[in-house]
Order: structure tokens, then sequence, then C-alpha cells
């Protein structure tokens, strides 16, 4: 039997713009999966606090006020918890994450079972510089003092790093190598409200793609990112008219499947982070590092 987790206090200080809600009403278009009948019954429960005091639900919030809704033990979905050291030395950790695994808490439902959670019971100090999609497995990169992450997070936003992934995409593209530059921002979509997917007024976006073996209905192609949008990797190859192979969301041309009610966080997909490279945030030398594909996603010849 599984056992549950800690439980989790989600603490925020309100904004302005949700000053003159109540308690009750805020809580339901802050964490929308529950109804605000719900948050009534957790409110009576006792299990949540406004500046401290437990709340009744009516009370009307003002700009400032700490709001804390302590949220009791529940037991995650099962995950994959097998973990492997890459890299290690006294700045950085680099760790493959398998298919399936959140890299940080999210969606309601994961906190212990997530690589954050497991890499911080041997390294409690260390941060996440970026992350991977739940299904996506491969290289995530830590940083493991204050000194480290300031350099490595101006690496990432000014893109000075080399981030290269593979792939099993369907069909068998034209070219044996190509750019997609698909714009991608937010469209309308029903089951989150809105989701990153390729539109004409988005974000300049770039993927350079290069296919590495035909297989009889599918492709293993290798892609390295120029920029890094949301799904951006699924969305391009789906944008060139080959989306992931197992992909529940994206379809053709980018965007949501029809009919679908797939969520970004739904596994199925074949994509994982192979390679990167940067600076050193202490040495300043060229730090090559890789993760090995699992076995769909290597050559077969």
């Amino acid at each position: 039997m599984r056992e549950p987790n800690g439980g989790f206090r989600h603490r925020e200080q309100i904004a302005l713009a949700a000053a003159g809600r109540t308690v009750c009403a805020h809580l339901a278009v802050r964490y929308a999966r529950a109804t605000e009948a719900e948050w009534r019954e957790r409110i009576l429960a006792g299990q949540v606090f406004l500046d401290d005091q437990t709340a009744s639900g009516d009370e009307i919030l003002g700009a400032g006020q700490w709001l804390v809704w302590a949220r009791p033990p529940w037991i995650e979905p099962e995950v994959p918890l097998a973990t492997a050291i890459l890299y290690e030395d006294e700045d950085l950790l680099a760790v493959a994450k398998p298919s399936g695994l959140p890299t940080l808490p999210a969606g309601g439902e994961f906190l212990e079972h997530t690589l954050l959670a497991l890499v911080r019971r041997r390294c409690p100090e260390a941060s996440p510089m970026h992350r991977l999609g739940r299904g996506t497995s491969g290289l995530v990169l830590f940083a493991r003092t204050i000194e480290a992450r300031k350099p490595l997070q101006e690496a990432f936003r000014e893109r000075r790093t080399r981030k290269v992934y593979v792939a099993l995409c369907q069909g068998h593209p034209e070219l044996e190598a190509f750019e997609v530059a698909a714009p991608i921002g937010e469209v309308p979509y029903g089951p989150l409200g809105t989701l990153h997917a390729a539109c004409s007024g988005g974000r300049a976006s770039l993927s350079r793609v290069r296919v590495l073996e035909r297989q009889e209905d599918c492709s293993l192609v290798q892609i390295e990112i120029l920029t890094g949008r949301p799904h951006q990797i699924r969305i391009h190859l789906a944008f060139a008219g080959h989306p992931l192979v197992g992909d529940p969301l994206y379809g053709p041309g980018g965007t949501p499947r029809p009919g679908t009610q797939a969520l970004p966080g739904d596994p199925g997909y074949l994509l994982h982070a192979h390679l990167l490279e940067l600076d050193h945030p202490r040495s300043r030398a060229w730090l090559t590092l890789r993760c090995q594909p699992p076995p769909p996603l290597r050559l077969t010849f």
C-alpha cells in the first residue's frame, strides 16, 4: 500500500488584482480544479488561514494579506523514481530524468514524486537550472551553490548554451536537415483555458532538425533548439507535419489535435534531452554533458 506524502502549505501574498474578492471566491479562481463548493468544505475543515487566522471564507481580501491553504497529505500518482548521476562537482550536478517523472511539483498531483525531491534528498542545496516536460527523458542540470546559480541562469537566459535532443517523429521528412521557425504563443484550449501552440502572434522560435535514421513509418531525428519556448520541439515537429510518435496533444500544424482533452504533461511521446553544452560557472571552461537515450531513441543500424 502506497503511503501519502507529508502534505503542503500553499502560501501566497494577495496581489492588487485579487483584492476585493472573498477568500472562497479567490481560491476557486486560483486553484480552479476545485469548485467553490469544494473550497467551502476545505475552509470549514479548517484548512485555510488568512494572516495566520483560521478563515471563514467570507472575508474580503486586501492587497498584501497572506493566504495559506494547509493541504492535507495525499497519495501521489505512481511514477518512475530511478535516476542516475551524470556529472558532479562542487558547483554542478547533472542527473538523468526518466520519462514520466515530473521535474518540479506541478498540477496539484506531484510533490515528492518529482526529480527535484529526489535530488534534494542527496543534495538539499540543489536548484534546477531548467526543466523537462514530464514525458521527456534526459539530462537536467542543477546548481549546487549560490555562486554557480547566477551565471548559469544568465547563460540559459542569454542562450549561451547548446541543447540537443533526439526524438521519434511520424513519417519521413522530405529534407535531411531543416529549420522550423513557427512562432509559439498561447491559444485557447478548453481543458486549461489556454495552451502554448504554433500561432502567428506568438514569440519567435527556432529549431534545427536533422534526420538520423529513417525507419519503416517514422524517423529518428536530432533537434537543436535555439530558443526555449514551452513544448517547442513537440510543436515545431508537429508544425512541420511530423508530430512526435505517441504525442497525445499536438497534431499536424503544431496545434492541439481535434477533440483531444490531453494535457501537456500526459506521457506517450518519445523525446530525450541528449546533450547540454555551456561554460562552467567557475572555471569558464566549455563543458559538454551527455545522457544516453533510451533504446527506442537509439540508432538501429
